[in-house]
């Protein structure tokens, strides 16, 4: 005799009652579609993360395995090398005439030594100095690259900030506005009396100097992101964290760079005024003897040194911005 519980459909093939449900499937009769449903969430969410996972490979595979086959394109690598040390050598004979134009210009005219030196001059100046000019300029070019990290890191940081909470872009950018139109050579000397003659005001001032551009770039290069791959992550239901990791990092790296070689130059010149309103060290000091002391040739031979050492700078976040973006044109 079947079971009470047994419908007519639920029979084995032999004609035989199905056995009865058991206990806790007559009182739990979706248990077994909540455990489908777990497992679709949890093939979806498998999905999802291939799909990601082949999105990342796809992203550094076209960035990390880029080979130049096309004889073409390496014909057109060698004609942009050419030109480039072309220009490099004009750019040399530009400089060269335009110091010897300066040596016949003091040496004919008779012009005083404490107004224009010759840069011969100057050249005896740094040959006579040249170990003392070295050392400050080690003290100047420190304390702009550490303004240089914390302002990028500033400002990278608040445009991260902005990125991820769109709500604190007005309070943001109103006081990184009022920042940048104060200027420096009024904040050097209240810095240095809060702070002292030390380190630490210099590389403030160089951060508050550098920080701007950084952010202003990095905020640039975040809303620059494909729309497509926002679109494609989004339809993935990728994390904020995804999302701003696959797209708007590497979106926003050729802007960073940008901004650091704005900013390099910048750090140079901050931490050299900073050094003028008080220091016991650096070219900023240097720079100030030489002034009150009316030697100009000593005082050029000073600024020779921090045009080097800020060429120095930016070549070298050029060299850093070919190595981790070299499948950007132009680099």
């Amino acid at each position: 005799m079947a079971h009470p519980t047994a419908v007519p459909h639920q029979r084995h093939r032999a004609g035989r009652p199905s056995p009865p449900p058991r206990r806790h499937q007559r009182r739990f009769p979706d248990r077994r579609a909540a455990g489908a449903g777990h497992l679709a969430k949890r093939e979806g969410a498998s999905v999802r993360q291939t799909a990601i996972n082949e999105l990342i490979s796809r992203i550094n595979g076209s960035r990390k395995n880029i080979k130049i086959r096309d004889p073409f394109i390496r014909e057109r690598a060698k004609e942009t090398a050419v030109k480039k040390a072309s220009g490099r050598l004009a750019g040399l004979g530009l400089l060269l005439a335009v110091f010897l134009l300066w040596e016949t210009a003091v040496r004919l005219t008779n012009t005083p030594v404490y107004l224009v030196p010759a840069p011969s001059d100057v050249l005896a100046e740094l040959a006579a100095n040249l170990p003392r000019l070295l050392a400050a300029g080690l003290v100047t070019l420190a304390e702009a690259l550490a303004g240089l990290v914390l302002g990028a890191a500033i400002g990278l940081g608040l445009a991260v900030l902005i990125t991820f909470w769109g709500r604190l872009e007005q309070g943001v950018m109103s006081l990184a506005i009022l920042i940048k139109s104060t200027p420096i050579i009024a904040i050097a000397p209240i810095l240095t009396i809060w702070l002292g003659f030390g380190h630490a005001p210099k590389v403030i001032i160089t951060a508050l100097l550098t920080f701007f551009p950084a952010l202003i770039n990095a905020l640039s290069g975040f809303r620059s992101a494909d729309m497509a791959a926002l679109d494609y992550l989004h339809s993935l239901n990728a994390s904020p964290q995804e999302i701003f990791t696959l797209v708007r990092w590497p979106s926003a790296r050729p802007y960073l760079f940008a901004a650091l070689k704005v900013a390099a130059p910048l750090a140079m010149i901050g931490a050299v005024v900073a050094e003028w309103m008080g220091a016991s060290s650096g070219l900023g000091r240097q720079m100030w003897l030489a002034y009150t002391n009316l030697d100009m040739p000593a005082l050029f031979a000073a600024v020779f040194v921090l045009t080097l050492l800020s060429t120095a700078v930016y070549q070298s976040v050029v060299l850093l911005e070919k190595r981790f973006l070299f499948w950007q044109p132009n680099l």
